[in-house]
């Protein structure tokens, strides 16, 4: 609880940041091809669940 004002805010905030957090953990033996493609579809799917944009 280093900088969270109470033990709420910290529980609000590691909510959210494990499932965020979980799509974009790099599994343990990949090559870099299997982890760039790993990455794309992280971040392909984190575009479609925030609507943004990628810019590429």
């Amino acid at each position: 609880m280093k900088r969270f004002k109470s033990a709420g805010q910290a529980q609000r905030f590691l909510s959210v940041h494990d499932q965020v957090a979980n799509l974009f953990r790099r599994p343990a033996n990949t090559n870099a091809a299997d982890h760039r493609r790993a990455r794309a579809r992280a971040f392909q799917t984190w575009a479609e669940v925030t609507g943004a944009v990628t810019i590429a």
